[in-house]
């Protein structure tokens, strides 16, 4: 019977020390933690990063995609109907300014003028043997009148016969190279059809739009550099003309600028990856990126101030892929804290080791 007591008291003591041991394990695990995180008592020091500001050079641009749009481009038609009697460019190739690039049959149109012509060379003789019986006062000023206005209505009937002639001949409004055809000899075609494309690609234009808050700092003449898919080359541009206004539905402002293109290799309709310059700073401060922490009243940075964290509200402008522009709220050579933000408050001890 005592044995059976004395290993009951046996059993609880080693109880009572296994609970006693794992309660101090975890009083001691919640102080390290507290401790960690500022919340230990009022020699708790926290240790981390930190960077002094100093002013540095710093080139403020903005990415942006665009597209490469042909100097002029316009789809070929025909002004009248007919019948395609000659077809005189070649797919592909480069034309020049006026060049006749197709022949509608004007076989009627001939006709007509021939007859028109006829009809005039006699209206001008009667009109020339009015105007001799006229100063002979043969006739009354009225008859010579309606002869002179028969003689200009067939004159101006020439005229638009002659119109439509050179209608029949489709020639290059500009010069540059001729894409594909889509018709061929014998063809009856209307002004509906598409006959082919012509594109002027030297200079080409890059078409682009930014944000509405950098439409201040863009002006006419500023240097772009860009690149297209599939090439490294870096192309160079400057913007010559800006919409007058911002678009109400993406807030951005369209711009256009141009771009050399005599090798040919910036092809119309391709995406380009823009770079535009804004401006340039030569005493800017600037922070790593995760040192800033957003709040409800914008963002702030700890800086350490008399060996304790202090809290600074800041106003941060553009942002690099490892640093954030400073625009307001630290100065020169305050000491920014770049680890343990979580744990930082108001006040903390911390200690700071400087890095690069």
């Amino acid at each position: 019977m005592k044995i059976k007591y004395i290993v009951y008291t046996i059993l609880l003591l080693i109880l009572a020390i296994s609970i006693g041991y794992r309660f101090n394990k975890n009083k001691s695990q919640k102080a390290g933690q507290g401790a960690m995180r500022g919340g230990g008592g009022p020699g708790s020091i926290l240790t981390v990063n930190g960077i002094i500001t100093k002013p540095e050079e710093f080139s403020n641009s903005l990415a942006i995609a665009g597209t490469i749009e042909a100097n002029e481009q316009v789809d070929i038609r025909s002004e009248v109907s007919g019948l395609v009697t000659e077809i005189l460019f070649n797919e592909g190739s480069n034309i020049s300014k006026g060049k006749v690039l197709l022949k509608i049959n004007d076989s009627e149109l001939q006709a007509q003028l021939s007859q028109a012509l006829t009809k005039q060379k006699l209206a001008q003789e009667t009109e020339y043997r009015a105007g001799k019986l006229l100063e002979k006062e043969a006739i009354s000023r009225e008859e010579y009148d309606v002869a002179l206005s028969e003689l200009r209505s067939l004159q101006s009937q020439t005229q638009l016969i002659r119109a439509q002639l050179a209608k029949t001949l489709i020639k290059a409004p500009f010069s540059g190279k001729i894409g594909l055809r889509t018709i061929s000899v014998g063809e009856y075609i209307t002004p509906a059809s598409n006959i082919a494309r012509l594109v002027s690609s030297d200079p080409v234009k890059i078409l682009f739009s930014i944000p509405e808050k950098y439409a201040g700092t863009v002006k006419l003449n500023t240097n772009i550099s860009f690149t297209i898919a599939g090439s490294n080359t870096i192309n160079n541009g400057s913007i010559y003309a800006l919409e007058p206004g911002i678009d109400m539905s993406t807030r951005t402002l369209l711009l256009k600028a141009k771009a050399s293109n005599s090798k040919g290799e910036l092809l119309p309709g391709s995406f380009a990856k823009i770079e535009l310059p804004l401006n340039k700073l030569s005493d800017a401060i600037l922070v790593p990126t995760q040192s800033i922490v957003p709040v409800l009243q914008g963002k702030k940075v700890y800086i350490s101030s008399n060996g304790k964290a202090k809290e600074v509200m800041v106003e941060t402008g553009a942002r690099t892929e490892k640093s954030v522009l400073i625009i307001s709220g630290l100065n020169i050579g305050d000491t920014v804290l770049t680890t343990g933000i979580m744990s930082l408050k108001n006040d903390l001890p911390v200690k700071v080791k400087i890095t690069n």
